[in-house]
């Protein structure tokens, strides 16, 4: 049965997913029709939805939730607790960009929500799907004990520009700044990649004027395996520099080294052998067999659509996603703890 599939929140991120739903419906990867969109401003709604010849165009997501399968939830965070609740309740899986919500009460009950329908439910934490970060863990079990780690993620401070995002600057709209906005993809990567965090300790600063929304956060995290790891979260004031994460991993036998995020090469250097690179198509090659991908999936891979496609083959045959809003969950417990942390000038357990 065709999978109907309806998408909320016409803004910048929300152009992201309709780009990748409309090229999923064309090459006939999922059984799909993008059947609706929805906007608080019907003109942006109307343009999207001539653009992927979408039957029906509304100001009101309960018109979306009523008539699809599947909704995409796209909207400002302080918007997701509802829209997502109300999808769940009327049986309709559901995608919901990061973060989930606000605070973690607001993500505990949307977590509860999808669970209790047993709908398929996933979030927009994308670095799941990092061809670059994928090789690193593979080549990480060869390394022997993670040691440290360090991530530093810059990205210009999102409002207005390209994202045209003014509520990113509102506490009570955005719920924090760069690191629930922006770094619950880091916490999640981290969290993935080096195990448990058992405690954080946090610093965060705010110098853009925007009260309750950081710009600066510095995080340690203890691993509960012993390793370390420690995050450099910055929004800065430098248009012309495009978003930005550099990582680098030692371990007892290794050291890894990457500043691509997604599509990209991995420096590695051992005791034994000289420095050797994994280039940016070695990884891409290893990444697209590991995910049974071919040489026609390759145009909508470079599009990003491939946490899209996941998706919506999991709606439509009933199973479980990832990442889901079971992982999400556990990033914002790690992003509350550094909250707490900075709050308290302490370190906090988990």
């Amino acid at each position: 049965m065709t999978l109907k599939v309806g998408l909320i929140g016409c803004g910048h991120i929300g152009t992201f997913h309709a780009r990748n739903i409309k090229d999923i419906q064309q090459h006939g990867l999922v059984d799909i029709e993008y059947h609706a969109v929805c906007d608080r401003f019907i003109e942006r709604a109307e343009q999207f939805a001539a653009i992927a010849d979408c039957p029906l165009v509304t100001e009101d997501p309960e018109d979306v939730i009523a008539a699809c399968d599947a909704v995409y939830v796209c909207t400002e965070t302080a918007e997701h607790p509802y829209l997502v609740t109300a999808a769940a309740a009327a049986g309709r899986h559901v995608f919901c960009e990061k973060p989930l919500a606000r605070s973690l009460a607001e993500a505990e009950t949307m977590a509860a929500a999808v669970r209790d329908a047993g709908v398929t439910h996933q979030v927009g934490l994308v670095l799941h799907y990092s061809p670059v970060y994928r090789a690193l863990a593979a080549e990480m079990t060869r390394a022997g004990p993670v040691l440290a780690a360090h991530l530093r993620d810059d990205q210009c401070f999102p409002v207005g520009g390209h994202y045209g995002s003014t509520w990113r600057g509102d506490v009570a709209r955005a719920g924090g700044g760069t690191l629930l906005e922006h770094s619950i993809h880091d916490v999640d990567l981290l969290r993935r990649l080096f195990g448990e965090i058992d405690t954080v300790h946090c610093r965060t600063r705010e110098v853009s004027g925007h009260p309750g929304i950081e710009d600066v956060a510095v995080v340690t995290f203890q691993h509960a395996g012993g390793a370390v790891s420690s995050l450099t979260s910055v929004w800065h004031d430098v248009p012309s520099r495009q978003s930005s994460r550099h990582l680098e991993v030692f371990c007892s036998r290794a050291r890894f080294d990457t500043h691509q995020d997604y599509f990209g090469s991995l420096t590695i250097e051992t005791g034994e052998d000289p420095p050797r690179t994994l280039s940016s198509d070695e990884v891409l090659a290893r990444f697209m067999a590991e995910e049974s991908l071919h040489a026609r999936d390759e145009d909508l891979r470079r599009l990003g659509g491939l946490s899209d496609r996941r998706f919506l083959e999991a709606a439509a045959a009933g199973k479980p996603a990832r990442p889901d809003f079971e992982d999400a969950l556990a990033a914002h417990r790690i992003v509350d703890a550094c909250y707490r942390s900075a709050a308290e000038d302490r370190p906090v357990p988990l």
